[in-house]
């Protein structure tokens, strides 16, 4: 067979296939992009092109004010889509809320035993003195061939012999942290002066990869994979029970009313037709 007259396109074939090229007189059709509704109420317009997180926010404030109008404390509105909600209806569902959702203060006993379970959070004056490279995470970027890169200068941080300036000159040629041109190093630092993923591993784990050196892994953040080297250590002071007593019920109780109102709008959305959105929903009592 002369190959030179092989079509080139479609399935590779004699061109008799049209699955490479789009017929010219073929039209255009692009899907209609569905539109969330609560009940028939429809968040958003058919042209409106919105973000991820917006019809969420509209599906469960719509939610709301369904509940209230059904409850009598707002008024009915003869309308096809989700309205604005004024400041003063805003108050109305705040306060619907605030009844439904009422959850009791923790007692001492669970206060303490929260305490003592999580004694690393109640540390004051502990630092760490340290360097870092970071591979930052952007958007667009190979995310897998990244994580390679990164855990390849890992390793060779990690072997027998290490250059002591090796970590420097990985520092100043790969790292994404402005603090590359001091061979990445940070000073010393506390929990609150770095991401949280980064703080719960230099501050609050009991075991050696809290320890000294180079980690043995990388740590994943918000901002990218990091490799660190940690130089010196203050442990700091652990608060008395009695010190931060009052914090810990605090954190109990919002702890409590966020699970209770997530379990109060799941009930909502349960009880109602909701379409082109996903929430969670539930059929139980309201458990606080």
């Amino acid at each position: 067979m002369n190959t030179s007259q092989t079509s080139s396109h479609g399935c590779g074939g004699t061109g008799t296939c049209g699955c490479g090229a789009k017929a010219s007189n073929a039209p255009e059709f692009t899907p209609a992009q569905a539109v969330a509704s609560i009940n028939g109420i429809t968040l958003h317009a058919q042209s409106d092109r919105p973000d991820e997180d917006t019809p969420r926010e509209r599906a469960y404030t719509e939610l709301l004010r369904q509940h209230a109008v059904q409850a009598g404390l707002l008024p009915r509105k003869a309308v096809l889509e989700a309205p604005e909600i004024s400041e003063s209806e805003r108050q109305v569902l705040e306060g619907m809320v605030d009844a439904a959702v009422q959850v009791p203060q923790p007692s001492d006993e669970e206060c303490q035993r929260y305490y003592e379970a999580r004694k690393a959070q109640y540390v004051v004056g502990q630092a760490v003195q340290m360097r870092h490279i970071l591979f930052a995470v952007t958007p667009g970027v190979n995310v897998h061939a990244l994580t390679v890169h990164a855990e390849k200068a890992l390793i060779s941080l990690l072997g027998k012999d290490v250059p002591v300036d090796a970590f420097a000159k990985l520092a100043a040629e790969m790292s994404n942290c402005p603090s590359s041109t001091q061979g990445g190093d940070l000073g010393w630092i506390g929990p609150d002066d770095c991401a949280p993923e980064l703080a719960n591993e230099l501050f609050f784990q009991s075991d050696s990869r809290a320890g000294l050196g180079v980690h043995p892994r990388l740590i994943h953040t918000r901002f990218g994979f990091h490799i660190i080297d940690v130089q010196s250590r203050r442990k700091g002071k652990t608060l008395a029970y009695e010190e931060v007593k009052e914090r810990v019920a605090a954190q109990l109780a919002m702890q409590s009313r966020a699970k209770a109102l997530h379990q109060y709008m799941s009930l909502l959305v349960g009880q109602a037709l909701v379409e082109g959105i996903a929430l969670d929903a539930a059929d139980s009592p309201l458990v606080q």
